[in-house]
């Protein structure tokens, strides 16, 4: 039987066992987009997890969605993960850089101005949190078929600043309606050239990006996140043929590259999910904690069920650094406070005590 706390060969590491932080949003970028302090205090603290996804950060100035989010694209945003990185491997963790291109779920307030763009020009539904207080989602710029190669390029940059900076690998998020998800799903992409309409073609940048950073930084070294008809934040997906379409045509195209893993938000009983896993072939993270919390014993019954190789775990592991040894143990678990989840410091933060009731790494 597979164990939680068993080692895992992803790509070119060995992780201590198959607990993975799922990428957590906490809106705590210094001006600049910059992880200060406190941000290598968090992730260092929570080095016992096998593998560290960061929070969502984007790869251009333009990808920037939320408010006091992290970026890949300055030399003083790479200083910033560069001690994120020395913290998490003095404690012999793992860390790799979720890259986030928000898209169209961004505004011109949090963006210094910069245009928003998307697959097309559809405004997502609902609000964003900005700097003047809640506002409407502008209508996007449907980006020009000649500009779609300057955003690939953002990604490999990103990715090539992220091992610059330190970081084991990169993983690039396809999923939870950001720009990759709206050129993914029908419901955000409404394009009548290569990069819409059929399956193939919506599948195309997701594919393109994926190959190119794979590329630049080496497979081993990149991991992707998807969640098929997930249907957040308006990147609709209500087919379910349309749905195993795109997703098989896009996991079977990069499943030669030999990427470290596939991380699928979704039920991961569906067989579609399965059938997706097999195509890839390489290690498959579940994330099923996006809806309810996740737990020692539904994270290990995934395991022994033979549904996924890792686990994708996120507010247990907010609120216990020590996870690890926690669940190891069977010992009490704090609760996670909601009300601290996105902005602010310290609290909520990284003064959530380990077993012993300090807050040290």
């Amino acid at each position: 039987m597979t164990n939680l706390f068993d080692q895992l060969t992803v790509g070119s590491w060995t992780l201590p066992n198959r607990i993975v932080m799922a990428p957590l949003t906490r809106n705590r970028a210094e001006e600049g987009g910059i992880p200060g302090d406190l941000a290598a205090q968090y992730y260092g603290q929570r080095a016992s997890a096998g593998l560290i996804i960061t929070e969502g950060s984007q790869p251009s100035a333009v990808g920037q969605g939320y408010l006091n989010t992290p970026g890949f694209h300055s030399p003083e945003q790479l200083a910033g993960w560069s001690r994120v990185a020395e913290a998490v491997h003095a404690k012999g963790g793992h860390i790799v850089a979720q890259l986030m291109h928000a898209g169209r779920i961004a505004h011109t307030d949090n963006t210094g101005g910069q245009d928003i763009i998307a697959p097309s020009a559809i405004q997502a539904p609902a609000q964003i949190i900005t700097a003047n207080g809640p506002q409407d989602y502008p209508t996007p710029r449907a980006l020009e078929l000649s500009e779609i190669p300057g955003v690939v390029q953002d990604y490999v940059t990103a990715a090539r600043n992220a091992i610059d900076a330190g970081l084991d690998g990169v993983e690039v998020h396809a999923a939870n309606g950001y720009l990759i998800h709206q050129f993914l799903a029908p419901g955000s992409n409404e394009r009548t050239d290569e990069y819409g309409g059929s399956p193939e073609n919506r599948a195309r940048f997701a594919i393109e990006v994926t190959r190119a950073v794979a590329e630049a930084i080496g497979a081993d070294k990149v991991g992707i996140r998807i969640s098929p008809a997930h249907n957040i934040q308006g990147a609709t997906e209500p087919d379910p043929a349309d749905v195993a379409a795109t997703y098989t045509a896009l996991v079977e195209a990069i499943a030669p590259l030999g990427l470290a893993y596939l991380s699928v938000l979704a039920n991961p009983s569906l067989e579609l999910i399965q059938d997706l896993r097999k195509t890839f072939g390489g290690v498959f993270i579940a994330n099923t904690g996006f809806a309810s919390i996740t737990t020692k014993d539904s994270a290990q019954a995934l395991l022994d069920a033979n549904l996924a190789d890792a686990i994708a775990v996120g507010r247990p592991l907010l609120a216990n650094p020590d996870l690890v040894e926690r669940w190891r143990t069977d010992a009490v678990l704090n609760e996670p406070n909601g009300a601290t989840f996105y902005g602010g410091g310290a609290e909520g933060y990284v003064d959530y005590p380990f077993l012993d009731g300090s807050t040290a790494a």
